[in-house]
């Protein structure tokens, strides 16, 4: 075990010099501004200081962070190493993770016969008179579940769900893992919670500088000692951002420490979903399911759920935002012709458009559906915040008759297709509240779950990479043609069409104004009776988009290289005409 953890300090050592002379020869060493934006997504906006810490303007905290720094510990344990004697060998530290798992390092538990005779021991902590809490001692279960990578350097394993005295885990609670990387940044501080030298639980607090983040670690300067390994490291909101494992010895002072090292949770979390598919047992599948569930939820098919939003989730929203794509090329919402505005919804205040975060949306209300979304999309500040859940909202700021909702998609082969799709508001500050937005009925139309949209995707990812490639802005209108012969379905009418329109500004100098048009027809025969069919997706020309709709898009038609009425059938992203 000695040469085994020499050899994790010297490789991270060796990671350390790495990363200290890539940043010696960088000339700019900034956070990204993708980075940035990921990072303050998970901020509660209730903290109205978080973003001064990150930038290392403020040390304020409010008085709740020790209380919540207090109820996270609850997960952390010791966990005594012992042989098949029951004879002591040595400690570490690991944390609930899901309601019965636990992760610490490889090398605190190498092996499932390793785990089968440790101890997991939680409340190992003295009170505020500095008197000892009783010890709760729980089995480890590696027999149920155990996953181990050494690489990586961590562990997962169950743990049995009483004990011998019938105390339930579930009383420890356990740390949710978010997935996405960007979850503490360079020069920012981290918290550990750990068991030194095997003793009382302890806490390094605040003063622990984030040195490096690269590939699968992270470095920060901190103080642990022997009995850390398997330490959860939070970042400010007392998120788990790392695994911490060994330290970086000081290569001129034999016995010294420059920092410590943790493997990023975004790296062992990737390592476990694909891992997932290897496991023959059902049983370690639903365990590994119920971590996957709360980091990656979509990873498990789970019923529609329909939530409310609190009325500040709408409050100083910003909307779909005219001048988005600079001065001089203001894009701005398409007008409703008479025969739509005396169908358009209303809300409360006499307005026709519900903004959101980063778009909007103009309802009908004979059909219950959006005559059009019009979304921003800044490709320098795109944020990949992970699907939350499958739960969908009604809009309270309009009736909800004028909505179709989960009624609607129950038991049949109906899907509900995000008009707004989904990664495109998530930008900026507001990433995680478009996200959100998008789960609107207002933003969703009915399209057979079979509905081949490989095109239509391919021409969003497309066009959605390029943006994120080359910095760009794009503005997005999307909507269904409403016809009248449309079919009738549980007292609602399924679009057989949907259209896109996508405005950027070329070269710098010129708008460009692309139509696209796709159908989902063939998929639909009477009754509701749902055939596989053909389908074809084409660049059309915008006018076209105006007489099947009713909308006008105004100067948007001198903008479109496809005026002169041709169609473009588009079969790869290289047919697109820009």
């Amino acid at each position: 075990m000695a040469n085994k953890i020499e050899r994790i300090e010297q490789e991270a050592l060796q990671r350390y010099l790495a990363f200290e002379e890539e940043r010696r020869v960088e000339k700019h060493a900034a956070t990204s501004k993708e980075r940035m934006m990921t990072r303050s997504s998970i901020i509660n906006h209730h903290d109205n200081l978080a973003m001064e810490r990150i930038i290392n303007q403020s040390d304020l905290f409010p008085i709740a962070h020790l209380q919540a720094g207090l109820d996270v510990s609850k997960a952390v344990c010791r966990i005594s190493i012992r042989n098949r004697l029951g004879q002591l060998e040595s400690y570490g530290t690991g944390f609930l993770v899901a309601p019965n798992l636990l992760l610490t390092n490889n090398h605190v538990l190498e092996t499932p016969e390793a785990a089968m005779y440790a101890v997991a021991e939680f409340n190992y902590e003295d009170n505020v008179q500095f008197l000892p809490l009783e010890i709760i001692s729980f089995r480890l279960d590696p027999e149920a579940l155990f996953i181990t990578d050494a690489a990586l350097d961590f562990t997962l394993v169950a743990v049995e769900e009483t004990n011998l005295h019938t105390i339930p885990l579930t009383a420890f609670g356990y740390l949710p893992l978010l997935p996405k990387p960007g979850k503490v940044l360079e020069g920012e501080y981290v918290t550990i919670i750990q068991h030194p030298n095997g003793g009382p639980k302890a806490i390094t607090i605040r003063e622990n500088e984030v040195k490096f983040i690269f590939s699968d670690f992270v470095h920060y300067v901190s103080d642990t000692e022997p009995g850390s390994s398997g330490s959860p490291v939070f970042n400010d909101q007392w998120v788990v951002v790392a695994l911490h494992h060994a330290g970086v010895p000081d290569p001129n002072e034999p016995g010294q420490w420059i920092a410590n090292e943790g493997i990023r949770i975004s790296s062992i979390i990737h390592h476990l979903s694909d891992k997932r598919s290897t496991l023959k047992d059902g049983r370690s599948r639903r365990l590994l399911d119920q971590l996957l569930a709360v980091v990656m939820p979509g990873s498990a098919v789970e019923p529609m759920e329909v939530g409310t939003l609190e009325a500040d989730w709408y409050a100083g929203v910003s909307g779909y935002d005219a001048a988005f794509l600079g001065t001089g090329f203001s894009v701005p919402l398409p007008i409703l012709g008479a025969a739509l505005m005396e169908d358009a919804v209303q809300t409360g205040d006499g307005k026709t458009v519900l903004d959101y975060t980063h778009f909007s949306i103009a309802m009908s209300k004979s059909r219950r559906l959006a005559f059009y979304t019009a979304v921003n999309i800044d490709g320098n500040q795109l944020v990949d915040v992970k699907r939350s859940s499958d739960r969908w909202y009604f809009d309270p700021r309009i009736d909800k008759a004028y909505q179709i909702g989960p009624e609607f998609y129950r038991s049949n082969d109906i899907d509900r297709g995000h008009l707004v799709r989904r990664r495109d508001p998530n930008w900026g500050i507001g990433a995680v509240k478009a996200n959100e937005h998008t789960f609107h009925f207002t933003n969703c139309s009915p399209q057979h779950k079979d509905f081949n949209q490989k095109t239509w995707l391919d021409l969003e990812g497309y066009l959605l990479d390029n943006a994120r490639k080359s910095s760009m802005k794009v503005s997005v209108f999307t909507g269904p043609v409403f016809r009248e012969d449309d079919i009738t379905y549980r007292d609602a009418q399924i679009p057989d069409q949907f259209w896109k329109v996508e405005v950027m500004v070329k070269e710098g100098v010129s708008l460009s104004a692309t139509a696209y048009l796709q159908t989902q027809e063939d998929l639909i025969g009477g009754n509701l009776e749902f055939v596989y069919g053909q389908f074809e997706t084409y660049q059309v020309p915008i006018i076209q988009i105006e007489e099947l709709t009713g909308l006008d898009f105004g100067g948007l038609r001198k903008a479109d290289p496809l005026a002169a009425g041709r169609v473009a059938r588009i079969q790869h992203s290289e047919d697109i005409r820009l």
